[in-house]
């Protein structure tokens, strides 16, 4: 059923999605992960499939928790729908171009199987008890994911740690407006070194029909670390191919402090702690911190449960992290979430060195 106030706010929507079966999934419970990949941290994600199972593309992302108006617009998700109607009438010989949306089969098969929801959940809500906390959410099969590597000691690979990478660490700045059109080129960035320019139309990405930003991203969390890959891009009316480099530890330069699963690494590795690289160059000065070294001020501190290590730790707002676990380097909250993940192990407790004040004190913080 299409929602009525996409009619209201746009006909020429509902008149695109008219041409659709439309199906709303609700709940992440009993769901086909051989099908739906996509990014678990979104809010929100469409599926454009033909009746096989043939996935056209995919509409939906974000890289920020409030500013979604830079990667998607209903002007953008009706140039994906239009996309796609195009690509059905040309079905089936792009049969083998589109090949490459569909994943590799999983290991596991619904997230109700992951080992750590599996006896939590089952494939449907229980609508005559508590349905409420019988529904996964996305977000917990993206948790679930990386809960296969570190409860096993096992280091979290890039690819999960950080999955489907914005196009804007390659310095690729998109139109939310339209399908994979480049908005602009982060100067310096290996998108300006490979030659991508304002206004170019990505219209393939290693051989994949693009319909928009997040089938870009599809494309760039199935690639290499390093990798070269092939775009087809049309500028000024004409066709020409470019390559996208991608070089060795690329991934890393994504953001995780965004995502819901950070909530889940936060109690992990910081216990809890909500870190911000904000502390004014002036601060720092009175600090006598050196430029270059770590400064990270603690935005929230956790309550309950797992989250309040960092509290019984001694932990309050407003303190400067300085040194973490024996870096001392300057790091984003990201970058940190990132190194503890793989540098440390659960039931291990670190150094943390923080500024309270004038003084500084160090605590010692538990690992998850």
């Amino acid at each position: 059923q299409i929602d009525s106030r996409v009619a209201e706010r746009d006909p020429k929507i509902r008149a695109l999605l008219e041409q659709y079966v439309c199906v709303r999934v609700i709940t992440a419970n009993g769901m086909d992960l051989s099908l739906f990949q996509f990014d678990y941290d979104q809010s929100w994600a469409a599926f454009l499939l033909n009746a096989d199972r043939t996935i056209y593309g995919r509409y939906g992302t974000r890289s920020h928790q409030t500013r979604e108006h830079e990667d998607i617009s209903i002007e953008g998700f009706g140039a994906a729908l239009e996309g796609g109607l195009a690509l059905h009438k040309e079905f089936p010989k792009n049969r083998e171009a589109l090949a490459a949306k569909r994943g590799p089969a999983p290991a596991t098969r619904a997230p109700e199987e992951f080992a750590s929801l599996k006896g939590k959940y089952t494939s449907a809500l229980d609508y005559q008890g508590k349905v409420v906390p019988s529904c996964i959410h996305c977000h917990q099969v993206g948790e679930a994911l990386r809960n296969e590597y570190r409860p096993a000691g096992k280091p979290v690979p890039a690819d999960v740690l950080f999955p489907y990478p914005h196009p804007k660490i390659l310095g690729l700045i998109l139109d939310p407006r339209r399908r994979a059109a480049v908005l602009g080129v982060s100067p310096e960035s290996p998108a300006e070194k490979d030659g991508f320019k304002a206004g170019d139309e990505i219209l393939s990405l290693e051989g994949q029909p693009l319909l928009s930003l997040a089938d870009l991203q599809w494309a760039l969390h199935r690639a290499g670390d390093p990798a070269a890959l092939k775009a087809e891009v049309s500028r000024g009316g004409k066709t020409m191919e470019l390559k996208l480099t991608l070089t060795e530890g690329w991934r890393r330069k994504g953001d995780l402090s965004w995502r819901a699963t950070s909530w889940d690494l936060r109690r992990r590795v910081t216990g809890g702690l909500l870190l911000k690289d904000d502390v004014s160059t002036d601060r720092r000065a009175q600090l006598g911190l050196k430029p270059g070294t770590m400064a990270l001020r603690v935005e929230h501190v956790g309550q309950y449960g797992d989250h309040a290590a960092g509290k019984k730790a001694g932990f309050q707002k407003d303190d400067i992290v300085v040194s973490f676990a024996g870096r001392e380097e300057a790091m984003t909250d990201s970058e940190l979430m990132a190194f503890l993940v793989n540098a440390t192990k659960p039931g291990e407790t670190v150094p943390v060195v923080i500024v309270r004040g004038t003084g500084r004190m160090e605590f010692k913080l538990p690992m998850k």
